[in-house]
C-alpha cells in the first residue's frame, strides 16, 4: 500500500508532476483548492459585487465530467454566497442517444444542487440536428467544425439573454495545453492574443470586450485524468462517453504528443501553460498598442445581428449551406 503524502491513509493517485501521493480526501481537497485559487487569481468575483447587485454566472453544463465537476465545485463554493447567482446552460446538439443521456445527467445534477437549469437545442434554434449535419456535410468539414460554431453562438446568445456577467466553461489543463500548442505550431500570434483577452488573462489584465460575455475556465489548472478521478470519487452523475461524431484529427495528434511528453517529462503541461500565459499577455498588449486587434473590424451580421468580422457570421453561412436559412 502506498501511503498518502499528507496522512497515513492509502493513496488513490500519484501526481508525477509534483511527486505527491494523495488519499481520496486530500486529492479531492487538492482539486478544489486549485479551482478556488484560479477563481481568486483570475479575479472572477469583483469587489463591487454585492447581494443587492449580484454577479450572474452562466455555466456551460454539457453533462460530461469536466462541466459536471466544475458545476459541483462552483455550487459548493458559491451557493451560500448572495453575491453570486448561477445558471446552468445545457445545449442539445441533436446527437441520438449520446446527448440524450448527458442531458439526463445535467438535469439530475441541477436538481441535486437546486440550481436553475436551462436547455436549448440546435433543432429549435437553428432547425438542424448534428446527426443530419454530419450526413449532409455541405462544406466537407469535420463534425466538430460545424458543432463548435453553433455551440459557441448559443452559449454567447443565451449567456447574454440571461444577463450573464461571466460565462464559465469546464476546460481542463489538457484542453488548454493542447490549444496553446496548436496556436504555437500554427504560428497564429493574433489568436494567442485573442485567447488571452477572451478567457485566460486575469480580469484586470484583459481588454474589455463589450460585444461578448467574458469567459472563465476555473478548471484549467487540473489535468483531465484528475477531473475524471474526482468525478468518480464524488459519485457525480456524469455521462463519460466520447461523442460519436468527434473527429478533430489535428487536436488528436496534439493530444497524443502531449501525452507522451507528459509521460516522459512530468509537468510539461503546466510548463507550457505557464509560459504561454505570460507570452499571451505580452502579445495581447502589443496588439492593442499597435492597433492591430480585430475589435475595430467587428460588425453586426446582416442576417442575425450577431457580432462578426464579416457581412454574414459563420453560423449563418453554415446554416445557409445546410439549407436551414
Amino acid at each position: 500500500m502506498t501511503e498518502c503524502t499528507k496522512c497515513d491513509r492509502e493513496a488513490v493517485m500519484h501526481a508525477a508532476y509534483s511527486g505527491a501521493h494523495l488519499c481520496e480526501t486530500h486529492f479531492c481537497a487538492s482539486v478544489e483548492k486549485r479551482v478556488r485559487r484560479r477563481i481568486r487569481e483570475d479575479g472572477l468575483v469583483p469587489q463591487d459585487a454585492t447581494p443587492e447587485d449580484p454577479e450572474t454566472w452562466v455555466i456551460g453544463l454539457s453533462g460530461g465530467k469536466d462541466s459536471v465537476v466544475l458545476t459541483h465545485i462552483l455550487d459548493d463554493i458559491f451557493a451560500p454566497d448572495p453575491r453570486i447567482e448561477m445558471v446552468a446552460l445545457t445545449i442539445h446538439e441533436g446527437i441520438e442517444g449520446y446527448r440524450d443521456e448527458s442531458v439526463d445527467a445535467c438535469v439530475e445534477l441541477a436538481e441535486d444542487l437546486e440550481m436553475r437549469h436551462e436547455l436549448v437545442t440546435y433543432e429549435e434554434e437553428f432547425g438542424v440536428r448534428m446527426d443530419d449535419v454530419v450526413e449532409q456535410d455541405p462544406e466537407n468539414m469535420a463534425a466538430c467544425a460545424y458543432c463548435g460554431v453553433f455551440r459557441r453562438d448559443l452559449l454567447e446568445t443565451y449567456a447574454d439573454e440571461f444577463g450573464a456577467d461571466k460565462l464559465l466553461t469546464g476546460h481542463n489543463l489538457d484542453d488548454e495545453a493542447q490549444t496553446a500548442l496548436m496556436n504555437f505550431l500554427e504560428g497564429d500570434v493574433s489568436q494567442i492574443a485573442k485567447h488571452f483577452d477572451a478567457s485566460i488573462g486575469t480580469f484586470d489584465e484583459r481588454e474589455e470586450q463589450d460585444e461578448f460575455v467574458p469567459r472563465a475556465k476555473p478548471l484549467r489548472d487540473v489535468p483531465e485524468k484528475e477531473v475524471a478521478l474526482y468525478c468518480h470519487l464524488t459519485d457525480l452523475p456524469a455521462h463519460i462517453t466520447e461523442c460519436p461524431h468527434s473527429s478533430e484529427a489535428y487536436r488528436g495528434e496534439i493530444q497524443r504528443l502531449l501525452f507522451d511528453l507528459e509521460e516522459n517529462h512530468p509537468g510539461t503541461r503546466h510548463s507550457i501553460m505557464a509560459g504561454y500565459e505570460e507570452l499571451a499577455g505580452i502579445v495581447a498588449e502589443r496588439y492593442r498598442d499597435d492597433g492591430d486587434g480585430s475589435k475595430a473590424d467587428l460588425q453586426e451580421c446582416e442576417e442575425c445581428g450577431s457580432t462578426t468580422t464579416r457581412d454574414r457570421c459563420r453560423k449563418c453561412s453554415l446554416l445557409d449551406a445546410l439549407g436551414a436559412v
